[in-house]
């Protein structure tokens, strides 16, 4: 049985993972959606 890691990086290398983090990255070079994911971490921070 293949372990979590082992799915996720024959994902990442097959053409619909490289599909997901093309979106991904696009996703991440807008500045609002950049914005949410620093509050997201400042969030996260404090709890712990």
């Amino acid at each position: 049985m293949a372990t979590i890691a082992d799915r996720i990086r024959t994902l990442l290398h097959n053409p619909q993972g490289q599909r997901i983090t093309g979106h991904a990255r696009d996703q991440l070079n807008k500045p609002d959606n950049q914005r949410r994911l620093r509050q997201l971490a400042q969030r996260l921070r404090r709890r712990g």
